[in-house]
């Protein structure tokens, strides 16, 4: 692959990675400081708010650094190896994590939904839970035929 083409997709995860950053210092603080508000004599819902929304931003940020090592990865023509295989696997895992930490703040966001009129609190939730699924099985095919490529490779070494 052409080094071109992973210098792009390396930039493409770093501006994938500057507006959550953003959602993470801007955005987060004041949803959980409306959960607060929407439940005044409930006023933990703001940190339980702000502890799922930030544990979730952690795997994310983990799956970005592993993504941009395979890219590496794939530069130094080692596409075929059990570290790829490796960073495929943790990518995996982040966005199953991803999707179970906003699936456990379900009925948080339930709750704040029930006192918004627009239901797009729940809907948004559900939007990330569906693509980080989608992610996740996307990268275990993808670490599937990773690994069938290198046993394929492994044996055709040993036969000849």
């Amino acid at each position: 692959m052409k080094r071109g083409t992973t210098l792009f997709l390396k930039i493409a995860v770093i501006l994938i990675g500057i507006p959550i950053l953003a959602v993470c210092l801007f955005l987060v603080p004041k949803i959980g400081s409306f959960a607060g508000e929407l439940y005044p004599d409930m006023a933990y819902l703001k940190w339980l708010v702000l502890i799922d929304m930030y544990a979730a931003a952690i795997p994310f940020y983990f799956a970005l650094y592993q993504a941009f090592k395979l890219l590496s990865y794939i530069d130094h023509n080692q596409a075929f190896s059990q570290v790829s295989v490796r960073a495929l696997k943790n990518i995996n895992i982040c966005a199953l994590t991803i999707s179970a930490l906003y699936l456990i703040g379900m009925p948080l966001y339930y709750l704040m939904q029930q006192k918004v009129d627009p239901p797009g609190i729940t809907v948004i939730a559900f939007i990330i839970i569906f693509s980080s699924i989608v992610i996740a099985v996307f990268a275990s095919v993808l670490q599937r035929l990773l690994q069938d490529a290198i046993q394929t490779k492994e044996e055709n070494d040993l036969t000849v």
